[in-house]
Order: C-alpha cells, then structure tokens, then sequence
C-alpha cells in the first residue's frame, strides 16, 4: 500500500504539469492592439524635431 502511495505523487505532479502546460499554451485573444499603439507613440515621438521639455526653466517657471 505504501507502494501505491508514493506512486501517486509523480501522478498528480504530471496532472499538475498537464494542466499547467495547457493553461500556459491557450490562445489568447487580446490581440496586438496595445503593442502596435505604443509602437506608433513611439514613431510619433521619434520623429519630433523638437525635443520634450524635461526639466523646468527656473526663469520662466518658478516654482
């Protein structure tokens, strides 16, 4: 019976990597969108002439 026992552990391990692997592997239906929308801020902003103000003008913008 003992036997049995410890041959139980690598079955539920492989039914647990079963599940896991077929969860892992779904398709996924989110699509592209948001990574080609980033892709275009990022050409957008590439291709800028000016450059983004980044640090305050102590002159012109008191704080």
């Amino acid at each position: 019976m003992g036997a049995l026992l410890w041959l139980l552990i690598p079955v539920l391990a492989g039914l647990a990597a079963a599940l896991w692997s077929s969860w892992a592997l779904r398709n996924r239906k989110t699509g592209d969108v948001a990574e080609l929308a980033g892709y275009a801020r990022f050409r957008a902003a590439m291709e800028r002439r000016e450059p983004a103000r980044t640090v305050p003008d102590p002159v012109t913008d008191p704080v």
